[in-house]
């Protein structure tokens, strides 16, 4: 395959970025904007040792797995690549690749439940961050191209609830009202750079104004105009970040309103700041904790480890149905929002404790006594393999595994299934509707007790 030339071919998958598979001349080709059935024209641009990357420049025949909309997907940017594959095989999408995964670490067919969709995939994201910029020398607000900084201008956005378009809409005004600057990542001049959005269940929402300086002149008629246009806007804050690496810095200035967000999941109460990790999808979190507690068991006399606790949202979760949780996470301000939430929903068989899951598992057990079940829900890369063997050495009677990653979670499971565990269930939960990511939840039970 030569660079700058086109050709044609039948997408056949996605890769993990959600772009389309095309195999050529015994070449993969990685195509953007277009879903598995199309037959498309394309232009390589790019050749690596293993496959091309082509630009897409003509669909030449278009799938009937296509989903048709009211609106432009083209201005969803780069976030949502399976935006135009239908709902439905999205899921049989996604319930492949974890067999997959699965199968080619672990050398096993495992089974797998029905994922677990959305009935309306629309509307779910409660945070969502978005660049302000300049984009033809015209002041915008919108998301990225992919893999560019480009910003695409959007006037609605159907992932997030609809009190997030007001916001952007009255935010917009205000800037053009009083010709704020806006962060230009060409010449990294400018100050307004994002708007964060965090919102709850009852469509409340916490506004974050992102800025390269401290300076955030009219602030006082944006929290006017906020309240005015909204209604809903109960939080502003300003956070001041001049690097482009990171969406968020580390200082928050609180501007207006209560300082957390309050939210939900079942009966247990969270205050969310404008830097806490919660679940993005509100609908689909406490489905998601249940299948967990199902898996768990939990019985009066279980003694809980809960490792990557976050904000302790799932220990909290099980709490009153165990007799004591054990969490431990990484990231200080997760536990000091762990903590607080215990205390406001008067649950007082939890202890949170900070620091390396690895490093502080040895210790605890010693301290607090011996887990007969372990919750486990790491990052996106996955457990470290001392704590997979840390949890074999434990030898609890029931671990559930949950992951967001079906790639880390396959290698993490060979581990543990080499070392007297055994896979029991596999439930998938589509968090993330039009994105290749996917939940999983595992039960692993010790095989000496099959």
């Amino acid at each position: 395959m030569e660079i700058g030339k086109k050709y044609n071919g039948e997408v056949i998958d996605f890769n993990s970025e959600g772009l389309g598979v095309v195999k050529l001349e015994n070449q993969v080709i990685f195509v953007d904007n277009c879903v598995i059935g199309d037959i498309v024209e394309f232009e390589v641009i790019e050749k690596k040792r293993n496959y091309c990357v082509g630009k897409m420049a003509n669909i030449v025949y278009y799938s009937n797995l296509r989903e048709k909309y009211a609106f432009d997907t083209s201005k969803l940017g780069g976030g949502v690549p399976l935006i135009n594959f239908k709902y439905e095989e999205q899921l049989k999408w996604k319930e492949k690749k974890i067999k997959n995964d699965l199968y080619k670490t672990c050398k096993v067919e495992y089974d797998i439940e029905p994922i677990l969709g959305m009935t309306h995939p629309f509307r779910y994201r409660n945070n969502t961050q978005i660049p302000v910029g300049i984009s033809n020398g015209e002041k915008v607000i919108g998301y990225y191209k992919r893999k560019s900084n480009e910003i695409v201008p959007i006037e609605e956005d159907i992932l997030q609830k609809e009190i997030g378009d007001r916001i952007i809409k009255s935010i917009k005004e205000w800037i053009n009202e009083y010709n704020i600057e806006v962060f230009d990542r060409t010449n990294k001049k400018g100050n307004l750079k994002h708007i964060g959005i965090r919102t709850n269940q009852d469509s409340l929402a916490m506004v974050i104004l992102v800025t390269h300086t401290r300076e955030l002149p009219y602030k006082n008629e944006l929290v006017h105009k906020l309240i005015r246009d909204t209604g809903s806007v109960v939080s502003i804050y300003q956070n001041i970040n001049n690097d482009d690496k990171v969406k968020y810095g580390k200082e928050f200035i609180h501007i207006f309103g209560k300082e957390y967000l309050i939210d939900y999941i079942g009966d247990i109460k969270f205050n969310i700041s404008p830097e806490s990790f919660f679940q993005t999808n509100s609908y689909q979190t406490e489905k998601l904790f249940n299948i967990v507690k199902k898996y768990l068991d939990p019985k009066e006399n279980d003694l809980v480890f809960d490792l990557y606790s976050g904000i302790g949202s799932i220990a909290l979760f099980i709490a009153n149905d165990v007799n004591k949780v054990i969490g431990i996470e990484y990231i200080k301000s997760a536990v000091k929002d762990a903590k607080r939430n215990a205390v406001e929903n008067n649950i007082g068989n939890v202890s949170f404790y900070h620091g390396k899951v690895e490093d502080l598992l040895p210790e605890l057990h010693k301290k607090e006594g011996q887990p007969n079940k372990i919750i486990l829900d790491p990052p996106r890369s996955g457990a470290d393999k001392k704590t997979l063997l840390e949890i074999a050495d434990l030898n609890p009677e029931i671990v559930v595994y949950v992951s967001c990653d079906s790639a880390t979670l396959a290698r993490d499971l060979k581990i543990l299934t080499e070392n007297g565990f055994e896979v029991k269930k596999i439930k998938p939960v589509d968090m993330f509707p039009h994105t290749t990511e996917i939940e999983i939840v595992v039960l692993l039970q010790k095989s000496d007790i099959l």
